[in-house]
């Protein structure tokens, strides 16, 4: 057997070899190579050289005392009986002898064969390659035992895969928890991969919404996504009964030779809960051993459902031994189309379920029931490219030590609350993906070339315009910054209101805020719309206080929106306008996460709506607001119970003391006797709470942190001559809570209010040249103020 060192896999997990490993393993292979020349050299010399000796050899023996001796005995008689019988001894021997030459002879000739085939890569002569067994794009159990596709020898030529050769991914995701599962596996994919990715995803239209905003704002190099409509194939399986949890979309994976592009020839198919270990290069790699008429890789089922003897009157589909596993599939698509798949899996499909009735285990009971009338189309896998933790796994029985597994598959309904003997580690090598920090993987692949993006270009000719010596720069570059995005986090259910004068409230936080989401649920019945500015660890940090909250887990009408971090400024009006552009009513009120709206300010404004006919004019509806400086207040029931507490100097109207001006134009002496709207014009640095139509403008991204966010969307909408108006019963109360980062920043940096200064003059100069003239009293106001 040929001996392989097992160097250059690439990274399978965090930390996976030392430097001194590699040296050690790049020495120990440069050794290997010069012992392997040193013994083709000694092959053909003795080769070459054993013919000639061994005729010179025979031809010595056939002289006795400087006369020839004849080698037949036809060439000469025998004179006693003494020379016969010496004469047949020596012809016997000589003969004997040729034979063992010949035969060392052959044997020579096909270690040269070996040694040839053992010959280095570079010596090969293609250098446009990644040979599995230098960048790990190989199969490392078949690389040791020497199992080489389309070589009958032991030890030959490994699988390759192009250096910029694009690998096809295709999954099939519906809803919004398979989302979330989809983005820990490209993680793990995009982590160890060193080649461009095409991932074809089969999605309903929540997960296409979800996942093409991600990837959009994700901007991966040297990866393309296409989406395939989920809903436009559900006619084609949903004849088939399914009892799987995974309901129709588990069928959809036998209709990939119909849906994905005809000129697509071979695609890797992955279930949306598998998390990869290494380089999926390695798995690619495997299509070059199909022989014949493979079509199908596949990794042997793990546990015993297929042998019907899990419990009492157990009845599985028909299966080859203990069946495939489908959640990690090869397939080569152009070969099932010529066999005429679509036909094949139909007609198996049919034929069972009138004795099987159902599918228990969606496409994999009916690929499982094909190959059992047809072997010969399946490629078996090594297990460790299956790694399966069902409820009754036998996986164990696959690997010989962690550090042996490729891809592990939660395929349980339990998901990481399985049992099994290494799930602590299986649980943390699933953990390192889902927190690891999504930014860090957009790496350019060296020496591949990656598809023009429009996007990506013109955002890199606007930071190329900006000038990094201004001191001001890193504000200015945090406006081009994007953020990826993953709408819809958790589950989210709305049916708009017949009448359509629905509200959404809307607002964003960040970690430090997310006590208040529970009060602001028991506060505002209707629909809400956050965004969350989360780091990846926090925004598992987030999942798992949602699922354990019975308040948040009981609402079906808030839509969380993750913005991650990136940069060092908190980008407010960014995230303000994640929330509004994923508004699903006519209406917003657009609040902060740190205010508690009043009880019934939901039915209130949806009448306030109506009266005021929102609709077809241009108004924004102000909420007057208040603070309190204690944490546990009694909260005002009503307008008079409120009024009171602020004669009382429990309440308070908000930043009065610091910030008059920001809402002072509410007229809070009017509004205390005020028994229908009325109008207040816009003043300088005026910021209340309103309530718009979702057409209203966006808030403007170059303000970041504190300072000025809402008072430049307040004067936008004066400059497009909305009416304020101020609503005499209704009220919304600011929490106390501790001081932002950003307003920290704000009060002990000089540079910080110089450059908030110029980007205020920039924005009104921006006003002119939009608005006109009638723009010219916003700096006619700032000097006066």
């Amino acid at each position: 057997m040929c001996q392989y060192y097992e160097g250059g896999r690439g990274p399978r997990a965090p930390g996976r070899e030392s430097a001194l490993g590699l040296g050690v393993v790049t020495s120990e292979r440069m050794l290997g190579i010069c012992r392997g020349r040193r013994k083709f050299l000694a092959a053909s010399l003795t080769v070459l050289c054993i013919p000639a000796i061994t005729w010179l050899y025979l031809f010595a023996g056939s002289f006795e005392d400087g006369k020839p001796v004849s080698l037949s005995p036809l060439e000469s008689q025998p004179h006693s009986p003494r020379y016969a019988a010496a004469g047949q001894r020596e012809r016997e021997s000589l003969e004997v002898r040729v034979r063992e030459v010949e035969e060392e002879n052959r044997a020579l000739r096909r270690q040269l064969s070996l040694a040839q085939g053992r010959a280095p890569a570079h010596r090969r002569g293609n250098h446009n390659k990644t040979y599995s067994m230098e960048e790990g794009t190989g199969d490392s159990e078949n690389l040791r035992a020497g199992i080489v596709a389309g070589n009958s020898s032991e030890c030959g030529q490994q699988p390759v895969v192009e250096k910029c050769e694009t690998i096809h991914v295709a999954i099939v995701c519906a809803g919004y928890n398979a989302s979330r599962d989809v983005v820990t596996l490209v993680k793990s994919v995009l982590f160890h991969r060193r080649n461009p990715l095409h991932f074809h995803l089969i999605a309903d239209s929540i997960a296409e919404q979800i996942l093409a905003t991600l990837f959009q704002t994700w901007m991966v190099p040297a990866v393309r996504v296409d989406f395939y409509n989920a809903d436009e194939l559900k006619s084609e399986v949903s004849w088939i009964p399914n009892k799987h949890y995974s309901g129709i979309y588990g069928l959809m994976k036998l209709v990939l030779t119909k849906t994905l592009p005809a000129n697509l020839e071979r695609v890797i198919v992955l279930d949306t809960d598998i998390t990869f270990a290494t380089d999926i290069a390695e798995l690619w790699a495997v299509f070059h051993k199909f022989k014949g008429q493979q079509v199908l890789g596949l990794v042997e089922n793990q546990s015993d459902w297929y042998l019907g003897n899990l419990w009492k009157n157990h009845r599985p589909w028909p299966a080859l031994g203990r069946g495939y596993n489908t959640g990690v599939i090869l397939l080569l698509l152009d070969k099932l189309r010529k066999m005429k798949w679509e036909q094949m899996w139909r007609l198996t499909a049919e034929r069972e379920l009138m004795g099987m009735l159902s599918t228990s285990l969606a496409d994999q009971d009916i690929f499982n029931a094909v190959i059992k009338q047809n072997p010969f189309l399946v490629y078996q896998l090594p297990c460790f490219w299956n790694v399966q933790l069902s409820d009754h796994t036998r996986s164990e029985q696959c690997y010989r030590d962690v550090s042996d597994l490729k891809v592990i598959h939660w395929n349980s309904p339990k998901k990481l609350r399985v049992k099994n003997k290494h799930v602590e580690f299986f649980r943390n090598l699933y953990l390192t993906f889902l927190e690891y920090d999504g930014n860090l993987l957009r790496r350019e692949l060296f020496g591949c070339p990656s598809e023009a993006d429009v996007n990506s270009e013109n955002l890199q000719k606007q930071l190329s315009e900006l000038d990094e010596d201004d001191l001001c720069y890193e504000f200015r570059r945090e406006r081009f910054t994007v953020h990826r995005t993953h709408l819809y986090f958790l589950h989210y259910e709305y049916e708009p209101a017949s009448d359509n004068t629905d509200v959404t409230l809307v607002a964003q936080l960040s970690m430090d805020r997310l006590q208040m989401l529970e009060a602001i649920c028991k506060h505002w019945e209707g629909p809400i719309s956050l965004a969350l500015y989360l780091s990846d660890a926090e925004a598992q940090q987030f999942l798992r206080y949602a699922q354990g909250s019975e308040v948040l887990m009981s609402r079906h009408n808030v839509a969380y929106h993750i913005v991650y971090k990136e940069g060092q400024f908190y980008p407010v009006n960014l995230l303000r306008n994640v929330a509004m552009k994923h508004v699903g009513t006519p209406y917003m009120f657009l609040s902060d996460i740190d205010f508690l709206p009043m009880y019934g300010l939901y039915e209130y404004l949806r009448k306030s709506v109506i009266q005021l006919d929102l609709a077809s004019t241009k108004k924004a509806m102000i909420v007057p607001a208040f603070e309190t400086l204690r944490y546990r207040l009694s909260f005002p029931k009503s307008k008079a119970e409120l009024l009171s507490m602020l004669d009382m100097g429990t309440l308070f109207t908000f930043r009065y003391h610091v910030w008059t001006k920001g809402h002072a134009p509410t007229n809070f002496a009017k509004w205390r006797t005020a028994t229908t709207p009325y109008r207040v014009e816009w003043e300088a640095d005026f910021e209340p709470y309103v309530v718009v139509r979702r057409d209203c403008p966006e808030y403007d991204r170059r303000f970041v942190g504190f300072g000025w966010n809402k008072v430049a969307h307040i004067m936008e909408l004066d400059a497009q001559e909305y009416e304020f108006i101020v609503l005499p019963n209704a009220y919304m109360i600011h929490m106390p809570h501790a001081p932002s980062f950003d307003i920290t920043k704000f009060r002990s940096n000089k540079q910080y209010r110089i450059c908030l200064k110029t980007l205020k003059e920039e924005f009104q100069q921006d006003m002119s040249r939009r608005y006109g003239f009638a723009a010219l009293k916003y700096l006619t106001a700032e000097n006066n103020s």
